[in-house]
């Protein structure tokens, strides 16, 4: 018997009949239409009237002169990374990648997504730690990392949960530094930020810019991605390596190393189904955040932050993060996990089973990638400067490793727009209720 349905803080809590999702796609009809579109005028492949409208319309609604449909979020970013690598040291030998031999500054809480297109190009990513303010790269860690490698050129910068980095201070570091940026925006689709004192959408704050349409994103395809550029040359190269990087010639010629990455026009389809939606998915998940922090106001807990002077978030995902008084005795292994029930506080891993004996769907913030058993001989930066050998056992204290700690104390809550005010009430009941 689920011990939490035994438990006597639960009574009266019925499971959710239908499971609620952390964030499953949402259609509306629209993206039938031009799916049986692509079908009927047999437009199926790699080319067609859908890929060109979510191009045209994305490019639009983002504020940048180009769109290049990729198979994926992940495509995108290969690619521009590829891009970047390139731009900075030359074209690459086949066997090889643009970064051989370079170091570059990424995000550290994020998904891996953001980081492995570095190790496709042979690069070397040095992981720069989280601030509080927004759960994204620290620009004092960033700059603390250009002092301790001051030949980087190129910086990957994540928007976590859908809510913008610091991202004029990171600009203006990477400007004085020389340095371009790969913006990963595949969660942040419809956020603002305001730069230089005028709002303007993420997906455009980088010198390299993409986003996803992976199947729990604000608006889906099931799969597909943007590059997004306001050059026509890299709209241009982007397009032919993703198309094999086939030459004008009237036979199968390649002078560049290509790969199979453009968007099918069926994908496509449901993608431009989705793209009247994209505002009112935002309103959605606005509300949802909301209602948590009113819901969880007198708990000894935090929403995942933002600054209304700075940023408009996408609200993608709900977040919470415990403050140390309340947080009970928790330990994680690389594959599982054990805690303790104190009364007055909880940990996130008793929360994400209590949400889970009750039939919804939560999920622990993302490990930082400085973390990960694959990355772990990675450089890592914090404000300190070097993140790895800071522990001690003769001196007290550990150093600073803010990512660390917000994956520690923090989760994602069930943030699927299509739960009912009345759901999530009784998912707030249930987090309520973890802390008694």
């Amino acid at each position: 018997m689920n011990r939490f349905l035994m438990d006597s803080r639960f009574q009266g809590i019925q499971p959710f009949e239908n499971k609620v999702w952390l964030s499953s796609p949402t259609m509306h009809g629209d993206e039938q239409k031009w799916v049986d579109d692509a079908i009927q005028t047999n437009w199926v492949s790699t080319v067609g009237a859908n890929i060109n409208a979510v191009e045209e319309q994305m490019a639009a609604y983002v504020g940048t002169k180009y769109a290049v449909g990729l198979s994926c979020g992940t495509s995108a970013l290969h690619l521009a990374t590829k891009l970047a690598g390139e731009k900075l040291y030359g074209q690459a030998k086949p066997n090889a990648g643009t970064l051989q031999g370079h170091k570059v500054f990424c995000s550290d809480v994020t998904f891996d997504a953001s980081i492995n297109p570095v190790a496709y190009e042979d690069g070397e990513a040095v992981f720069t730690d989280t601030e509080y303010d927004t759960w994204n790269m620290d620009p004092k860690a960033l700059e603390k990392a250009f002092e301790l490698y001051p030949e980087v050129r190129l910086v990957v910068v994540a928007h976590l949960y859908g809510t913008p980095g610091k991202m004029e201070e990171i600009k203006a570091i990477c400007d004085k530094h020389g340095a371009l940026i790969v913006e990963d925006a595949a969660e942040s689709l419809g956020a603002k930020y305001k730069l230089n004192g005028a709002w303007v959408e993420t997906g455009t704050l980088g010198n390299y810019n993409c986003i996803s349409f992976n199947g729990n994103k604000i608006i889906t395809g099931s799969a597909g991605g943007l590059f997004l550029t306001n050059s026509k040359e890299d709209a241009d190269k982007v397009r032919k390596w993703s198309t094999q990087s086939r030459e004008a010639a009237p036979w199968y010629q390649h002078e560049e190393v290509g790969y199979n990455y453009r968007m099918s026009n069926i994908v496509a389809g449901v993608i431009r189904g989705q793209i009247p939606y994209l505002d009112e998915h935002i309103a959605q998940k606005k509300a949802i955040w909301e209602r948590y922090k009113e819901g969880l106001a007198d708990l000894p807990i935090q929403m995942n932050p933002w600054n209304p002077e700075q940023c408009i978030p996408n609200f993608w995902l709900s977040c919470m993060i415990i403050n140390e008084d309340a947080m009970a005795p928790m330990v994680r292994g690389e594959q599982d996990y054990l805690y303790k029930s104190e009364s007055g506080k909880s940990s996130p891993q008793e929360i994400l089973d209590a949400l889970s004996s009750f039939n919804a769907e939560g999920r622990p913030i993302w490990k930082p990638m400085h973390m990960q058993p694959i990355y772990r001989t990675n450089p890592f930066v914090t404000v300190e400067g070097n993140g790895r050998g800071r522990t001690n056992a003769y001196i007290k204290g550990s150093g600073v490793d803010v990512g660390a700690d917000i994956f520690r104390r923090g989760l994602c809550l069930p943030s699927d727009n299509k739960m009912t005010p009345e759901q999530q009430e009784r998912i707030i009941e249930i987090i309520r209720r973890c802390f008694l």
